[in-house]
């Protein structure tokens, strides 16, 4: 996904941070893809000291979260013993004392830090704290659903079709990344999901579905999703599972879709939606 969108993602999430954790400063960013951390995005702050502010492993608060990977907080900033004071000077001209932050983790790699503020020298109580790491799994899970629709993208402009086992890495990967997207919060992140769920879909025929053979074919969102799992080899209760739902209702669902398909079988209704377009 493009950086404009992880932008987003952290604006939105220091948002979410500040409202439930009753913090007046939020700010934080990600690791850019020269793998350097900046301050990127600030919320309740008064000045631009902090912004773009390069943080190195081991420095200051956040430096010393990218090191250890976990939350950390200091009741004041300026004279703790706990950190280094490398960046006392834009920390100081925000007015900031009372601080925490918490890594961002995808797959064991930290990705960035999110920081919480006070401009008085009070602990930072649970509700600061819990805001901050529910937020920053929230991002986690954001991040983790884009890095796959973009691995997915990335295999798909390798041209599988030379390869069949690739193609089956490829529909493996586009039935979890639909299962994924239910679960996302964002409606907006969703659909861009769900917008590249349909473009691999279409990929398997190089653009060209038979729509010949299924002319007018229309399923639900969710009847895509079970065909999806029934296309990996999932039973309907593994698809339920999967996907959050009761088994009868996968069976209902892929009744429905068959009826639709003009399939006889599971496997006849799955081979009937690739020539859709409507799977990979």
């Amino acid at each position: 996904m493009a950086e404009s969108d992880r932008t987003v993602d952290v604006r939105t999430t220091l948002l979410r941070m500040r409202r439930r954790g009753a913090l007046p400063v939020a700010f934080g960013g990600l690791f850019s893809s020269a793998r350097q951390f900046r301050i990127s995005e600030l919320a309740g702050t008064t000045t631009n000291s902090l912004r773009g502010l390069a943080v190195t492993p081991g420095n200051g608060l956040g430096g010393k979260v990218l090191t250890m990977s976990r939350p950390i907080s200091v009741v004041d900033y300026p004279v703790s013993r706990a950190i280094s004071h490398e960046y006392d000077a834009a920390v100081g001209a925000e007015g900031l004392r009372s601080m925490l932050a918490v890594p961002v983790v995808v797959r064991g790699r930290v990705r960035g830090v999110l920081y919480g503020a006070l401009r008085q020298p009070l602990a930072l109580g649970d509700r600061a704290l819990n805001a901050a790491m529910e937020a920053a799994r929230e991002l986690e899970h954001s991040l983790a659903v884009q890095d796959e629709a973009q691995r997915l993208i990335t295999v798909t402009q390798a041209q599988p079709e030379a390869d069949p086992a690739l193609w089956e890495e490829v529909r493996e990967a586009h039935g979890d990344l639909r299962a994924l997207a239910q679960q996302v919060t964002d409606p907006q992140l969703r659909e861009r999901i769900l917008s590249a769920c349909g473009r691999l879909a279409k990929a398997s025929s190089g653009g060209t579905a038979d729509t010949a053979a299924r002319p007018g074919v229309e399923l639900s969102p969710r009847e895509v999703d079970v065909l999806a799992c029934v296309a990996s080899g999932a039973t309907n209760s593994a698809a339920a599972d999967r996907l959050g739902l009761r088994p009868e209702t996968v069976k209902s669902y892929l009744r429905s879709s068959m009826r639709k398909l003009g399939a006889h079988t599971r496997l006849h209704a799955v081979v009937e939606a690739r020539r859709a377009g409507l799977l990979p």
